[in-house]
């Protein structure tokens, strides 16, 4: 039995998978709660009868799921179960959301990060336990980007980096957008900056792309002493933000998470 464990509100995003999965393994070994015409008896009532003939629980991470009670109730089970090895746990993150810690122990599919197709040939490896698959070890973020809801309107953003543990030395952001260099104005707030750039297609997961604004800050980013920025649209227009990426390396970039606080 293959065990979909999703909130409602990600449903167009999981449905695709259900269908997929269904069809390469039928619908009868593929629990999916979208299906049923009681939504909640699968999470209330079924649980434990199907994490029992359970193999592979798949829990669909992201801001939503992570603040379902009932969402929560399942994948504890499922780690339950896990440890007594009667059911495989493998989250699947559909969004920039951080990852529960008790998470941070085992490996996931990263739909976000990959694309669609990609997770799905993932998961699929998974269920036929080929030695191929090559899950994302997780790591700690340090670095997380919060969104200041108060003070940002649909054509405004404000929002700050920050350092939750110990200091980066390397202060280097790419805000990702979907607009025109023309489009947007950018300034970062309480910093001298030592570049900033307009940069097209970056490449922000397969067959994805975005553009953004690269920030280069003089400082390190430390706890405490978050790093401001403010994002405008010029036309007036509602601002399509598509999330932020720190550089790690000269090659390297990656996601950070993103909170609204």
């Amino acid at each position: 039995m293959i065990f979909l464990s999703l909130n409602v509100l990600d449903k167009s995003e999981v449905e695709p998978i259900a269908m997929k999965l269904s069809a390469v393994y039928g619908n009868e070994k593929v629990f999916y709660d979208g299906w049923t015409d009681q939504p909640c008896e699968g999470i209330a009532g079924k649980t434990d009868e199907v994490l029992k003939k359970c193999r592979f629980f798949f829990f669909f991470v992201s801001k939503n799921s992570l603040d379902s009670s009932l969402v929560k109730l399942e994948w504890q089970n499922a780690i339950y179960e896990a440890t007594n090895k009667e059911v495989q746990l493998i989250p699947v993150k559909l969004d920039d959301c951080m990852m529960p810690a008790i998470l941070l122990q085992t490996l996931y599919i990263d739909i976000f990060g990959s694309g669609l197709e990609y997770g799905i040939r993932q998961m699929v490896d998974v269920i036929n336990r080929k030695n191929t698959l090559k899950l994302i070890e997780q790591t700690y973020e340090n670095v997380r980007g919060y969104k200041i809801l108060s003070k940002s309107i649909n054509n405004e953003l404000y929002f700050e980096v920050r350092a939750e543990t110990y200091v980066e030395p390397m202060s280097k952001y790419i805000v990702l957008l979907q607009h025109n260099e023309d489009e947007i104005e950018a300034k970062c707030i309480n910093n001298v900056l030592i570049q900033q750039v307009f940069v097209k297609d970056v490449e922000v997961g397969e067959n994805y792309k975005s553009n953004g604004i690269y920030f280069d800050i003089v400082r390190a980013t430390a706890p405490g002493f978050p790093i401001k920025f403010h994002i405008k649209s010029k036309t007036g227009t509602p601002l399509r933000f598509n999330g932020i990426m720190r550089q790690l390396s000269e090659n390297k970039i990656r996601h950070i998470p993103i909170i609204d606080e």
